[in-house]
């Protein structure tokens, strides 16, 4: 195991009802002038923008809005945030959604304080030194925003998806009300579950040595999600496996499962590009590219791929060689993904086989991973393995 540190400072809110004390929990942590960041009309049709702004009211906390967030959340939106923030003198974000309400709210935090383009922040030019607090009502279990350090926005001009990691990120509350999930659209859902998973999955396949212990908590959620996720698609008032997911998805990306471990997160990266230029939902992405990126690497450590295949999916190793089993797990993999809605190639998800050079040449730094370390040949041969030209 490495040397590490790790930090969750956020205080999780979490069960029925729980949305009703926003406005005290906003007021725990300093904020008297807030601003709601949510994205469509879901939020305000289901009355719970309302219920917010009721508690706002009833603890003194000023309040204005900013709706219209996007998935595949947009710089635009940012951009108007923070200009928002420093003409009203706000001093606390306030999501309602999921990953990419949260993510925009964290890119304001970051540039309000900024003296310059909050999007030098996103491509490493400075470095986050203050952002003001936020906390979130979390509706979508999906990116794990709500308990991570990390946010990830789309540059619009020239379509640019990066993500930026630090502890400035970490939310001060997350309002966890799995409730709240019950409206989702099962597409939606699916590509939630997806997300989750996947998260769990970059970190799973390492190359440190001795993480027995980490590898059973990853494989532990794993089969929790996998479990629940046919539930909730099913009956989407089963508020048992609802709640499962919403705190899966939680524990997933706040690196709890990730700590002393070697990280891969080439998958995510090659999918930002889907994402970025075909405005594919990232679940959905990742569902084409990971299943893929296991085909391309797997046999650089076979081992873990039969750990992952019997530990996690299930797959009976009698009579099977260790490439066998690999295989069945990565195809069990899929299949779990194809039942949830996925797509299972990148013409599904809306790409096109010419653009997988381009694709492959926009990956941020030219390399990807560290499981395997990917240059854009690799990645090219990924993305052909999902894609139908192959």
């Amino acid at each position: 195991m490495l040397n590490f540190e790790f930090c969750s400072p956020t205080k999780f809110v979490f069960g029925r009802d729980t949305q009703q004390r926003v406005g005290s929990l906003v007021r725990e942590f300093g904020g008297t002038r807030a601003l709601i960041v949510y994205g469509g009309g879901s939020v305000v049709r289901s009355g719970l923008l309302d219920q917010v702004k009721a508690s706002l009211d009833a603890a003194g906390v000023y309040h204005m809005e900013l709706g219209g967030v996007k998935p595949n959340p947009r710089s635009d939106l940012v951009y108007e945030g923070i200009r928002i923030c420093r003409e009203n003198q706000l001093d606390f974000l306030l999501p309602i959604g999921g990953g990419s309400a949260i993510d925009t709210a964290k890119a304001i935090a970051d540039g309000v304080p900024y003296d310059g383009d909050f999007w030098d922040l996103y491509t490493r030019k400075a470095e986050v030194k203050t952002a003001l607090p936020h906390g979130c009502v979390l509706t979508i279990p999906a990116a794990g925003s709500e308990g991570s350090n990390s946010s990830v926005i789309t540059k619009i001009e020239g379509n640019l998806k990066r993500g930026l990691s630090t502890e400035f990120h970490r939310p001060r509350f997350a309002v966890m009300n799995p409730e709240l999930t019950f409206t989702l659209p099962r597409y939606q859902l699916g590509c939630g579950v997806t997300d989750m998973m996947a998260h769990i999955m970059e970190r799973y396949f390492t190359n440190t040595k001795d993480v027995d212990l980490t590898d059973r908590l990853a494989e532990a959620l794993l089969v929790s999600i996998r479990e629940a996720a046919p539930r909730a698609m099913a009956d989407t008032t089963d508020y048992e496996a609802h709640a499962t997911l919403m705190w899966a998805g939680m524990l997933a990306h706040n690196n709890s499962v990730g700590v002393g471990r070697e990280q891969d997160w080439a998958s995510h990266q090659i999918g930002h590009e889907i994402s970025a230029k075909y405005d594919t939902a990232h679940g959905a992405s990742l569902a084409i590219v990971f299943p893929a990126w296991m085909q391309y690497v797997y046999k650089h450590d076979v081992k873990r791929f039969v750990q992952f295949a019997t530990r996690v999916w299930g797959v009976d190793p009698a009579g099977k060689t260790d490439e066998e089993i690999a295989i069945a797990g990565i195809h069990a993999m899929q299949a779990f993904f194809l039942s949830l809605g996925m797509p299972a190639t990148l013409e599904q998800g809306g790409g096109k086989a010419e653009d997988i050079p381009a694709l492959a040449a926009n990956v941020v730094n030219g390399r990807s991973g560290n499981f395997v370390k990917l240059f854009p040949p690799q990645i090219e041969e990924i993305l052909h393995i999902a894609s139908e030209a192959k």
